[in-house]
């Protein structure tokens, strides 16, 4: 099993990287390492390339980013923000985004995002859980705010003709431009947090959970080994940085290894992704298979214009399917690859462009560097190969693992020296590891990955609904759908519309992807003695209506 030194001398990393792994590092800056000695090094060098819904082209380089993050960092300061505290960002993909988060590493802050997607209630949830200082938005999505509860000093990012902030807001760029763009450097210890995330469960709303600096070098080995990144790539990340992987492997990991990184501020689609990969000649492509599946079923001779262009595509936030695998190399002539991993740890199983090693279609690949992974039981006793268990991560033998548990009660997700996943997998002989499904409630629907609860809080604050269950449905384009069991209020009618506005209802408050796109109105839902509803089995009997309706 590798150790820090043995990870360290493997690859030709920077000199952070190396002395973080081998102990020698004690105190450093995620601002520093992700902008400042790229932009010393080189003054010129692209850090961004951004292109807006309109088709207007910019891009902004290391320096730039450096001069703006110093400044807001110092906007920070004269707000109270110190080290540690929360800073929250519901921000699209623009380059105000990387400014805020660049400033508030600077000084040591902890950057939280928020999915420009979320309603009020999902936004809510995490700004009063985080307590953060601020709230930095844009024009487009500064009216939800309206509606949390004590939010904190809002400031907004006026539109192109310097118009959209409300009063009470500040405007970003008057209180960015206004301060000094000399600001020093807050020195950390590795186990300090840089980011705080939220992850969904089955038994309660998203956790908090904090990313530590010591995540930025299993962030920049998973963009080396497993997205196969090299100096001569041109980069796109299409998932969303308001979530893990976007912002942990679109932003973090490409500014670490000081790559340019790419953002499209419009919606992914076919005719995009064909201007996008020819515009900036890309050649090294990450998403979730929803975006491929999308692909697949497009037209043919639009597809054509692709084959040949991409080096390398990854794949991560589902399982890929062996379809799509089959389909990259013979349509696009291009090797697709499957990544796993969770927001609480990153990736950790990945089929790796980087290293040389047997893929197979169906398979996630091979423990990435650093770490160990185990399929174990319940109780933490490892299982031979080829029998399903849980997926867990050795600690005691992964250098590279920096999750330290969630940042409020509940069950622990540690068992003797093991993180359990809540993943169910097979480890084959060859060290190769089989996805075989979830072992808990969450639905994973185009690459996203959603707590019932959620949405079934959202259909409860409905006047019609005294009570609701939510499950995922298999879906063959979006790997699962929402689905809602809802049990109606006294005196009100089930009717395909109240379906559709109850879709409508949760949408609003809490995201674009989240809310249930079939509605079932129910008398009873199963329950255990305990009174906590079972979703398996209503899971379950929609399987077994798919598999009646295809039989028949």
């Amino acid at each position: 099993m590798l150790n820090y030194q043995d990870v360290a001398t493997a690859f030709d990393l920077d000199h952070a990287a190396k002395e973080m792994l081998t102990g020698s590092l004690e105190q450093l800056n995620a601002s520093y390492e992700c902008c400042d000695r790229h932009a010393e090094a080189d003054p010129n060098k692209v850090a961004l390339y951004w292109q807006g819904k309109d088709g207007r082209k910019e891009q902004y380089t290391f320096s730039q980013l450096k001069t703006w993050s110093n400044q807001f960092a110092n906007f920070l300061k004269s707000q109270g923000v110190e080290k540690g505290d929360r800073v929250s960002g519901l921000l699209p993909r623009t380059v105000e985004l990387l400014v805020v988060i660049l400033g508030a590493w600077r000084i040591g802050a902890v950057y939280q995002p928020l999915f420009t997607a979320f309603g009020p209630k999902a936004i809510e949830h995490r700004v009063q859980l985080a307590k953060s200082k601020l709230v930095i938005s844009d024009v487009g999505n500064r009216s939800k705010l309206d509606e949390v509860a004590d939010c904190p000093q809002i400031v907004t990012v006026a539109d192109r003709e310097g118009n959209g902030v409300q009063q009470g807001d500040l405007n970003f760029w008057d209180v960015v431009n206004a301060q000094s763009d000399q600001c020093e450097l807050v020195m950390q210890d590795i186990q300090s947090p840089f980011l705080l995330m939220f992850t969904s469960g089955t038994t309660g709303p998203a956790k908090p959970l904090e990313v530590p600096l010591k995540a930025l070098i299993a962030f920049g080995y998973y963009m080396q080994n497993a997205i196969g990144l090299t100096a001569q790539d041109s980069f796109w990340n299409i998932a969303d940085p308001g979530w893990a992987y976007g912002l942990y492997y679109g932003i973090t990991g490409p500014l670490l290894l000081g790559h340019a990184t790419l953002f499209y501020e419009g919606g992914f689609s076919i005719d995009s992704l064909c201007q996008i990969v020819d515009d900036y000649q890309i050649t090294n492509l990450a998403g979730a298979p929803t975006a491929y599946r999308m692909m697949m079923a497009a037209d043919p001779q639009q597809m054509q214009q692709l084959k040949g262009k991409f080096r390398v595509v990854s794949s991560a936030g589902e399982p890929l399917n062996p379809e799509v695998f089959r389909w990259f190399k013979h349509v696009l002539d291009a090797p697709i690859f499957d990544h796993y991993g969770q927001t609480e740890v990153g990736m950790v199983v990945c089929n790796h462009h980087g290293l040389s090693h047997d893929v197979k279609a169906g398979s996630a690949g091979f423990a990435s560097p650093g770490y160990r992974v185990a399929v174990v039981d319940e109780a933490g006793n490892e299982l031979p190969a080829d029998t399903p268990g849980i997926l867990a991560v050795d600690i005691e033998k992964s250098p590279m693992m920096w999750f330290g548990g969630y940042k409020e009660s509940r069950k622990s997700p540690f068992v003797k020296h093991y993180y359990l996943t809540g993943d169910t997998a097979e480890l084959h002989a060859d060290g190769s590891m089989s996805f075989v499904g979830r072992s808990d409630d969450v639905i994973t629907t185009s690459g996203y990955r959603i707590g019932p609860f959620d949405v079934e809080s959202a259909l409860l604050e409905h006047d019609a609904v005294i009570e609701a269950a939510v499950v995922g449905v298999p879906d063959p384009e979006r790997t699962e759908i929402v689905k809602a069991f809802v049990i109606l209020a006294e005196g009100t009618n089930a009717s395909n519309e109240l379906a559709e506005q109850l879709g409508q209802f949760v949408k609003k408050r809490l995201s674009a992807h989240a809310y249930p796109r079939q509605v079932e109105f129910v008398t009873e839902l199963p329950k255990t003695p305990s009174g906590k509803i079972q979703r398996f089995l209503l899971r379950n009997q929609e399987i077994a209506k798919q598999a009646a309706s295809k039989a028949s």
